[in-house]
């Protein structure tokens, strides 16, 4: 039996039950499956789904949130390695050169500023100097939450940053470490890269310096207005003080200046007071909010007005003198040279003392350039230096350079240019006395011993004539005078004699164990050595005289006493005292000295109302006057120089201070003795106690057979012997030889003793010529200057050149 279906052709008909019916797919299509779910329609088959409609209208414009979700995870992944890309690329940066540029601080001995130099007003200090109430101060006025916040302040450095992008000018709000990244390592520019840059630097540097680091580094960076950079140099603007000085109120004033440096100075704007102190105000509730203030000491707070502004002296007045000097101190014995001090940021304390500082610089303005006039043609030249020495430590105490540094700016403290004149006569006496040394007749070298003094007499060697014979001041003849009497009255004609006695070479080498430099010009071991051809610095000639004040005990003079650069000390060099002479050499030296004073040519110096001891002299053709003095206590030393300021060329003082000459005696002399009563004020009055040797006394060749120590020269008399029973050459100390005579201590009394009167016969040959004033040590009240005898230069003399005098090499043949 088959089970096939039967065949059917033609249209097919409807179909029963146990009929086969085509597939129709619409109506399959249609037909829902009730067993589906979501009730979805049953197919045979896959059936394609209906094309989802557009989105039209607004819809377009919002994104669908699988967009939103890629964007999302894309920002963030961008986010993420940029943040790595630029915390690996971005390194904390070498600090910017206008950061870490310092001035160089010059402080007087007692902490006081005298100077700052360099572009920037900075001085960086440890944190640590910084008192704990202005670090808070500045924590509540910038940063309250600065030890426990991390670098970033987000939200603000969008805030900046989206300002910045958008043009809306400088936001604050950024952490102290970003605001020190900002000053230290970056600049002030108003930039999307460099706020990138800030971003990245700040996070590492919080990672790789302390809290307390950066706090300093920002302290020292921030500007306060004012050219003061940094907190120390803030105190010093506004207040005149050290950071460690300042007050609660001061420390709140000066950190709310760091807002609005300028705007809130409220001296140079007194009109936004009303904004300063609403801005202290708030500094110091944050202080109290914080428990760094008590309320009670708040309360009882009054606002602190700052000083005034002072204007940029910088260098001025003797400012810039004394830097250089420092510097020269500084470089000259290699303390530091002249590059690393160039980078600022030291801290040098000298030795000068602010009271005899503004002593010497009152004295000169008193006794020299208040006595200049405009209308006077020669009153333009006019030069002052002055120094000052301490001879029981070797100090400068003080220092004068000129009017004003940035007028003048040749240091007339420290050059070597001008002729010492008559003030290089006592370290002949020193180099006589220290050596044992007689005179041709064998007759030792005392303050008693006589010479012959007759103008132009001829200087004399053990062979014969040197060809050497120095003028006397206005030509006088003194005949014969003894050592004690020539001094006082800077006989050169006696001093040129003494120097070839004792030996050239060996007056240098006294010269140069007491003080003298032994590079110095012009210190020519020659007989005209004791008249001062030599160019020592006024600070060189008080070194030496200082170590005569101080009993032969010689130690190199000193500018500095501390060097330091961010609280770390430099080494300073050994200062050894050594005895140049012996104590008796330079006692009886002293003795000598203090009878020009008393008597001589330095009477003026009687002014300083204590006991004193001193040398006049007088550079050739009057081109310098010199005072060289001491007391016990305080060496000085005083110039005043002749130098035409357009050319620089030295000139002659002729007329200069309404006199017809200058010399030691007159200005010089005037103003030393007035500085040193006026530095010496309030201090016990000191006297000499000296251990002197005077000499036998020689008895006067006109009233005793005994002759002077004389030769055939020039038409002279004859030598008659002296009768003194020293050898020559013996080189021995005047402490070992003649122990007969008599020490006297200096028991004289402080009255004048009467000069002798010289002899004013003529000069026995050649014409009588106008006396030269080269080292001329009379009061000035002379004639007016006369012209030497020729106008032409002598046989190996060197003509005025570079600003020097006619000066030759064997030096002045005037006093």
């Amino acid at each position: 039996m088959s089970h096939e279906p039967p065949q059917h052709g033609g249209d097919p008909g409807p179909q029963g039950s146990e009929g086969w019916a085509p597939r129709d797919t619409s109506a399959t299509a249609s037909t829902p499956d009730p067993q589906h779910p979501n009730g979805a329609q049953a197919t045979e088959g896959r059936a394609k789904r209906p094309k989802r409609p557009k989105r039209s209208g607004w819809r377009r414009a919002v994104p669908t949130w699988r967009m939103t979700l890629g964007g999302v995870l894309l920002l963030a992944l961008l986010l993420v390695g940029g943040f790595i890309a630029g915390y690996q690329l971005v390194g904390i940066p070498a600090a910017n050169a206008s950061a870490t540029a310092q001035s160089n601080v010059y402080l007087y001995e007692d902490g006081t500023v005298i100077a700052r130099d360099g572009e920037i007003n900075r001085e960086n200090v440890p944190l640590r100097r910084v008192p704990r109430t202005i670090q808070h101060a500045v924590l509540a006025a910038e940063d309250r939450d600065f030890y426990s916040e991390d670098a970033i302040d987000i939200k603000a450095t969008l805030r900046a940053g989206w300002n910045t992008v958008t043009g809306k000018g400088r936001q604050g709000g950024s952490t102290i470490t970003q605001q020190y990244v900002k000053n230290y390592y970056l600049g002030q520019e108003q930039t999307v890269v460099r706020k990138a840059k800030e971003f990245f630097i700040s996070i590492k540097l919080d990672r790789e310096q302390s809290k307390d680091e950066i706090l300093e580094g920002y302290l020292n960076t921030s500007y306060f207005g004012r050219n003061a950079y940094g907190i120390q140099a803030a105190s010093h603007a506004y207040y005149g003080k050290d950071v460690e000085d300042l007050d609660a109120g001061e420390g709140a004033y000066l950190a709310s200046l760091l807002n609005a440096p300028s705007s809130y100075d409220v001296v140079a704007h007194p009109e936004n007071k009303k904004a300063v102190l609403a801005r202290w105000d708030y500094v110091l509730d944050g202080m109290i909010k914080h428990d760094w203030l008590e309320a009670a000491d708040r309360d009882a707070m009054t606002f602190p007005v700052p000083g005034k502004a002072k204007p940029a002296t910088a260098l001025s007045g003797q400012r810039g003198y004394i830097v250089q000097a420092v510097e020269d101190y500084l470089t000259d014995n290699k303390i530091i040279d002249e590059d690393t001090l160039a980078t600022g940021g030291h801290r040098i304390t000298t030795t000068l003392q602010k009271k005899k500082q503004d002593a010497l610089v009152q004295a000169v303005e008193d006794n020299i350039l208040s006595k200049t006039s405009d209308d006077r043609e020669a009153d333009r030249n006019v030069r002052a230096g002055g120094a000052s020495i301490d001879p029981a430590t070797g100090h400068v105490v003080a220092l004068y350079g000129g009017i004003d540094y940035t007028k003048q700016y040749v240091n007339n403290a420290t050059r070597r240019d001008y002729q010492v004149g008559s003030t290089f006569k006592p370290f002949v006496l020193a180099a006589a006395l220290a050596n044992g040394s007689t005179t041709q007749k064998n007759r030792g070298i005392t303050p008693n011993t006589r010479y012959d003094g007759t103008n132009e007499r001829t200087v004399q060697s053990a062979t014969g004539s040197t060809g050497y014979s120095p003028a006397n001041e206005d030509d006088v003849d003194y005949g014969s005078i003894t050592v004690r009497e020539a001094t006082d009255k800077s006989v050169n004609a006696v001093y040129a004699q003494m120097a070839q006695d004792v030996g050239p070479e060996t007056v240098k080498e006294t010269a140069i164990a007491l003080g003298i430099p032994q590079d110095t010009p012009d210190l020519t071991a020659s007989p005209s050595i004791a008249l001062g051809p030599a160019t020592a610095s006024v600070i060189d000639m008080a070194s030496a005289y200082a170590t005569l004040a101080d009993h032969g005990r010689q130690r190199p003079h000193t500018l500095v006493s501390k060097i330091s650069k961010n609280a770390t000390e430099l080494a300073l060099p050994t200062r050894t005292t050594r005895r140049a002479i012996s104590r008796e050499a330079a006692d009886t030296t002293t003795s000598v000295l203090r009878s020009v004073v008393d008597g001589g040519t330095g009477t003026a110096a009687q002014g300083a109302g204590r006991p004193a001891a001193g040398k006049t002299g007088t550079a050739e053709e009057d081109k310098a006057a010199w005072f060289a003095g001491y007391t016990p206590d305080l060496a000085t030393v005083v110039a005043v120089m002749g130098q035409d300021p357009e050319t620089g060329v030295q000139k002659p003082l002729y007329g200069a201070l309404g006199l017809a000459r200058i010399n030691g005696g007159g200005a010089p002399a005037q103003t030393w003795a007035a500085y040193t009563r006026a530095a010496l004020e309030g201090s016990e009055v000191q006297g000499f106690e000296l251990e002197a040797d005077e000499g036998p006394e020689e008895p006067d060749p006109d009233e005793s057979a005994e002759g002077e120590d004389t030769e055939e020269a020039r038409g002279t008399k004859a030598p008659r012997d002296g009768g003194d029973t020293q050898k020559p050459g013996t080189g021995d100390s005047r402490e070992r030889q003649d122990s007969a005579r008599p020490r006297t201590p200096d028991t004289r009394p402080d009255t004048a003793r009467a000069p002798r009167t010289p002899r004013t016969a003529p000069p026995a040959a050649g014409p009588t010529r106008a006396p030269a004033p080269a080292t001329r040590d009379t009061p000035d009240t002379r004639p007016v200057a006369r012209q030497d005898k020729d106008g032409t230069a002598a046989p190996g003399r060197r003509t005025e050149q570079d600003g020097r005098g006619g000066q030759g090499l064997l030096g002045p043949d005037r006093p």
